[in-house]
């Protein structure tokens, strides 16, 4: 059953993300080790911690819901999502800047229902940013406690605003030859995609290999926010797949 996203259970889940950013910014803050897992992308204690820090939050939020995180799949966990709907977790997206000591990694949790994210958290713990959005609207606290709502933008007459990978770049160059670009902002992990449901960017084409749970919070913050993710060739964007990996895919306003 899907559940209702009230205000408490919002809060919640909120909490959750950032009880998750807690314990990552203890690690984050030490000489953390960094392993390789068989993709030879990185991971460390403070992805694992995270991870079980909010698929024990869910379990006790919602125990008949299954939840998929990426450290537990990667481990060959695999949870029976046929009922339709399901949990989507990165507790810990942009390892690469976790690592590097940049700020701009984040806590995602998604709910899929019938291949469509139709609620999501983003929170950034090192900068105390988040954003969450679903049937209810979408709406963003920065580090002062202000909440207020966003909405994706048009993009202006005179240029797109375009939000590109710090650490990944696979042709995008290319693909944004036919687009009149005024700016590209280089961010990391799924804050580009809440840039644009802020209303502060227009444009993030991907090219190159992400996952279901890489994306899926932040297309449910954008979706409320007004704006879409697709395949690059427009066609829908689904969750569930027997292959976790993604598509390509274009993330618009307007």
């Amino acid at each position: 059953m899907t559940p209702n996203f009230n205000d408490d259970l919002v809060q919640k889940l909120r909490d959750l993300t950032i009880e998750a950013g807690a314990a990552i910014l203890e690690i984050y803050h030490t000489d953390f080790e960094i392993r390789s897992k068989a993709d030879s992308s990185p991971v460390t204690e403070a992805d694992e911690k995270a991870e079980a820090i909010i698929l024990a939050g869910l379990t006790e939020l919602a125990p008949d819901i299954p939840a998929i995180g990426e450290e537990a799949y990667t481990a060959g966990v695999r949870p029976d999502i046929s009922g339709g709907v399901f949990w989507l977790v990165d507790a810990l997206d942009g390892t690469k800047e976790f690592v590097n000591k940049r700020d701009e990694f984040t806590v995602n949790i998604a709910l899929i229902e019938n291949g469509e994210p139709i609620f999501g958290i983003v929170y950034a713990p090192a900068i105390a940013k988040s954003f969450w959005g679903g049937d209810f609207g979408a709406y963003a606290q920065d580090a002062d406690g202000e909440q207020r709502a966003i909405s994706a933008r048009v993009p202006a007459a005179d240029g797109i605003v375009v939000v590109a990978s710090r650490s990944h770049r696979a042709g995008e160059e290319e693909f944004l030859a036919d687009y009149t670009v005024k700016e590209i902002i280089n961010s990391g992990s799924s804050l580009k995609i809440c840039l644009i449901a802020a209303g502060e960017a227009d444009l993030y084409p991907r090219l190159g290999p992400t996952s279901e749970w890489d994306i899926a919070a932040g297309h449910a913050v954008l979706s409320a926010a007004g704006g879409s993710i697709t395949q690059i060739d427009g066609a829908p964007f689904v969750y569930g797949k027997d292959n976790i990996r993604n598509p390509h895919f274009l993330a618009k306003g307007r």
